[in-house]
């Protein structure tokens, strides 16, 4: 494997601890934003049962405005969250960290785009499709023995990605969008 002075991804088997972590931090931000957050819920590979992924737990939270939650960012920063910018603009991102690794993601949107974000539609599909969150695991499994490049990595599975979700997407009576976000 050659070594280009990145840390290699890590995709760890499905830990039953996951849930219950994300319950935790669902939690802890509802009593740190009250009455900001409309919606939260635990999103990415970690919230599907089975699946391997990266340990780190990702969240979702929606608010009807986006400007209430930077006004309360040092309630966060006192959860460990930091914002992370970025070049997105329809959402907020915070990550927290212990010991120099990510342990959480925190996206926020808007309370209108929450019902019809991807990865709220692609988790439900995973959980729902076995076989798609298998196809899922196994790509992951093989980006990581090969050594991808963690910039690489998100790339790397966007045709799958894009596949399942369409397919989710359609079934909810919905047209494709690009799920590819370059996170800049």
């Amino acid at each position: 494997m050659g070594h280009t002075g990145h840390s290699p991804i890590e995709i760890a088997a499905y830990d039953p601890a996951w849930p219950a972590r994300a319950d935790t931090a669902m939690a802890e931000l509802r009593a740190a934003l009250p009455g900001v957050l409309t919606a939260i819920e635990h999103i990415g590979s970690t919230a599907v049962p089975g699946l391997a992924a990266k340990p780190v737990i990702d969240l979702m939270a929606a608010a009807d405005d986006l400007g209430a939650v930077e006004t309360r960012e040092a309630a966060l920063a006192r959860l460990g969250y930091r914002r992370h910018r970025n070049a997105l603009t329809d959402r907020l991102l915070y990550v927290r960290e212990a010991d120099g690794r990510r342990t959480h993601i925190l996206h926020v949107v808007t309370t209108e785009s929450w019902p019809t974000r991807n990865q709220r539609i692609l988790r439900d599909h995973l959980r729902a499709h076995p076989r798609d969150a298998a196809r899922y695991a196994e790509l992951k499994r093989a980006l990581a023995a090969a050594g991808t490049a963690p910039g690489d990595y998100a790339r790397a599975k966007t045709e799958l990605i894009q596949e399942l979700t369409d397919r989710a997407r359609a079934r909810l009576g919905l047209p494709s969008v690009p799920v590819w976000e370059k996170e800049g």
